[in-house]
């Protein structure tokens, strides 16, 4: 295999492609430890050591840094270890490397993220959120069950009304002396966080053949 190009990327670390492909990213130091040179062959034994020792390694500290800082689903990590430039497999190594360790899961970020947020977000929202991060549907419906319950009937009704309730509350909105325009402008915010037209309606006192 031969390096074709090597890339500079920032002051400490290239961008290797073997083959006319891209490889992944080293520090320079490893390069010159590694006498990594463009034109050059890299032998097998090299190329092994990089992707089997150098990286995983490196990902996994990696992925442990950025985990120490804030919560990621799976997508969100993987996504940021795409970004720096590491191989699909080593990315793989890593993620199942945090995952055992229960440092990174999706039903649980679902879990947290729904129970902190469903005081104040619409359901709808909330699923919008989530999918956004990666999570699967089925984990997001899991999840909704089981920190909201049964949403179907008058449960749901209630809680979105109860949100929607609380922004009013929020926003100092008085639907019994505010005009129409006004009505409209929070209606219009409301339906903007994800909360359905009928509730936002019997909320704000509108007349439903008005709109």
């Amino acid at each position: 295999m031969t390096v074709t190009k090597i890339t500079e990327i920032s002051k400490s670390r290239m961008k290797i492609e073997i083959d006319g492909e891209t490889a992944f990213v080293l520090y320079k130091g490893e390069i010159r430890n590694g006498k990594i040179k463009e034109g050059q062959e890299l032998e097998e034994k090299a190329y092994e050591e990089i992707m089997t020792k150098v990286l995983p390694k490196r990902a996994k500290m990696r992925a442990l840094y950025l985990l120490k800082g804030r919560s990621y689903t799976e997508a969100q990590l993987s996504d940021k270890l795409k970004a720096g430039g590491y191989p699909a497999a080593v990315i793989e190594e890593a993620m199942a490397y945090v995952r055992s360790f229960g440092y990174i899961n999706d039903s649980r970020y679902a879990l947290d993220f729904i129970e902190y947020n469903k005081e104040s977000k619409s359901k709808k929202r909330i699923f919008m959120d989530l999918y956004r991060k990666g999570i699967s549907g089925d984990i997001i419906e899991e999840a909704w069950g089981e920190t909201v319950g049964d949403d179907c009937g008058e449960t749901a009704g209630e809680l979105e009304r109860e949100q929607i309730l609380r922004w009013i509350a929020k926003k100092n909105f008085c639907a019994q002396t505010a005009t129409f325009q006004e009505k409209q402008k929070m209606s219009a915010f409301l339906y903007r966080k994800g909360f359905g037209t009928d509730a936002i309606r019997s909320a704000l006192l509108l007349d439903i053949t008005s709109i």
